[in-house]
């Protein structure tokens, strides 16, 4: 066995069970999305996220890839890979096609999770298939093509190592997007202005699904080398750690010093904004900085989160602050910060601005796509819920599913689902 062999065997088992990480990021979204909602609406949770890793992987597999790494055609668009046929060697991979691909797969599918949890509660279930298809096939791939296919904001020098802001910025906005076009459930705000506050169901399931999310962003993070001998690979961890250790200790200690109590929520999104702000950077700023910018990432998604209070915008699990206001951030200290180029590091102006261009680009991408995409699927099905399904919660009104977490009797299936109910009765 040559060394050639042994290498490109080695980066293989790396990338391979670091996609597996990223994967196991889902269970990490399905925990932390249903213990943020209400009890009703847990079971829901769990099937879009399985709409996510199956729908999402497929769409990916026929549509996706070829758009996001298939030959460049003027720097906005793959014109093949598609089902992975044609010749793509102009990627130069470390690893096999085959095995980049399921690395690449593995993000997708934490793109749609990101919307997922903004619109958490309020939903149609059709609509949100549709719509996924829609992030997975063609929203994310097109602005992954601009960064990391050879598209145009990469020739230009942006910077995003594991997805800052091609992930979660672009993920975030569209987030946004989604909840001021479907609106706030009923109930979160009256009429006065003021928001009544749902509780969570079970924060310790939330906080089990964080600690699986901060587990597999070291593949998230690391993986993105795709080399096991990358020498970057311990730096990458530890900056990862610290950022994410930042986030959540500036929001415990800022909501336990102003409110004289330690808020669970916060401080589990302070520790998620953490590793989003340091995701595009994880390879290029030293651990002081890491912590600075964890630390910013949490007092940034606290602010955010008041912000959307204040303009009633429904964000049931805190998409937009954690993954779109962090990711920004992240995004742009990659320019300040960076060994390499950066402005207050190396004194160059370049990579700063390239760095809010493509920033402005991705997020009005994401925001507009999702706006148009929505409004395209409401004149076929409508987008959001009934009153009625509201109401009753949806894990009963889409998926016969009664309260995740009590303990039942038997009961005629009829009884939990109203629409065949409905049926026999006319």
């Amino acid at each position: 066995m040559n060394i050639h062999t042994l290498s490109s065997g080695l980066n293989t088992i790396w990338v391979v069970l670091t996609a597996a990480m990223i994967i196991l990021m889902e269970g990490g979204f399905a925990l932390l999305e249903a213990g943020f909602v209400r009890q009703k609406n847990s079971v829901n949770i769990i099937m879009k996220v399985f709409v996510d890793i199956t729908i999402g992987t497929l769409c990916f597999y026929v549509l996706g890839f070829g758009f996001m790494y298939g030959h460049n055609f003027l720097g906005i668009i793959g014109t093949n890979g598609f089902m992975m046929l044609g010749n793509l060697t102009h990627l130069d991979l470390p690893i096999s096609l085959d095995t980049f691909w399921l690395f690449q797969a593995a993000f997708v599918v934490a793109v749609i999770s990101i919307v997922s949890g903004a619109v958490a509660e309020r939903i149609n279930f059709r609509a949100y298939i549709l719509f996924a298809i829609l992030m997975t096939a063609l929203i994310y791939p097109i602005a992954g093509h601009w960064v990391w296919g050879g598209g145009w904001l990469g020739k230009l020098g942006m910077m995003d190592f594991a997805g800052s802001s091609v992930i979660h910025a672009l993920g975030g906005f569209s987030a946004l997007a989604a909840a001021i076009f479907i609106g706030p459930r009923k109930g979160k705000f009256t009429p006065q202005g003021t928001s009544s506050i749902a509780l969570p169901s079970n924060l310790p399931l939330a906080s089990v699904g964080a600690f699986l999310l901060w587990f597999g962003w070291f593949g998230f993070n690391a993986g993105s080398t795709l080399s096991a001998t990358d020498v970057r690979i311990g730096h990458i961890a530890i900056v990862t750690m610290l950022s994410a250790a930042s986030g959540g200790a500036t929001t415990l200690l800022y909501t336990l010093f102003r409110y004289n109590r330690s808020d669970a929520g916060a401080v589990i999104n302070g520790s998620l904004a953490g590793l989003v702000g340091i995701t595009a950077g994880c390879a290029f700023v030293s651990d002081p900085f890491a912590i600075l910018i964890g630390a910013i990432s949490g007092l940034l998604m606290l602010f955010a989160t008041d912000f959307l209070e204040s303009k009633q915008i429904d964000d049931p699990v805190g998409a937009f602050p954690v993954h779109a206001v962090s990711g920004v951030w992240g995004t742009i200290a990659v320019g300040l910060f960076a060994s390499d180029g950066g402005l207050l590091t190396d004194g160059h102006w370049h990579l700063i601005g390239v760095q809010l261009l493509g920033l402005i680009v991705l997020c009005t991408w994401g925001f507009f796509l999702t706006w148009l995409g929505l409004s395209v699927i409401k004149c076929w099905i409508p987008v959001r819920a009934t009153e009625e399904e509201e109401e009753l919660g949806l894990d009963v009104s889409y998926h016969g599913a009664i309260a995740a977490y009590q303990e039942r009797e038997f009961i005629e299936f009829q009884d939990i689902n109203p629409q065949i109910k409905k049926d026999e009765d006319n």
